[in-house]
């Protein structure tokens, strides 16, 4: 697949909100995800590592409502905005977060993921 059919495909199952099969269908197994912050979670390497991430996510926020926008693809790698509607469940703080993912796209698979908040 080419960077661009990855991107649609992608951002499909986003928008349909199956974030989650999005990745399983198209991580690499060697995938790396960066996060805007410092510390010891701020990487993530390799799809089981993914996956936890992910679950901890879940647990730690009740999401109102997730918008997504894009992609915007340039070579190998496209981007997507999410909107998102979320509360903290330790503070219960609700928030909204706007932030920006960018996707590096290496044989048909998503090679990394970076967040920008």
């Amino acid at each position: 697949m080419t960077t661009q059919e990855v991107a649609e495909a992608f951002t499909a199952l986003c928008k349909a909100g199956q974030m989650d099969e999005a990745g399983l269908k198209f991580w690499a197994e060697n995938v790396r995800s960066i996060e805007n912050m410092e510390g010891p979670s701020s990487v993530a390497e390799g799809i089981p590592a993914l996956i936890a991430k992910g679950e901890w996510w879940y647990g730690a926020h009740e999401v109102h409502s997730v918008e997504t926008h894009g992609p915007y693809v340039n070579g190998d790698q496209f981007a997507l905005r999410f909107v998102m509607d979320i509360t903290n469940k330790e503070s219960g703080e609700r928030v909204a977060m706007d932030e920006i993912a960018v996707y590096t796209v290496a044989n048909g698979k998503i090679s990394e993921e970076r967040f920008y908040y």
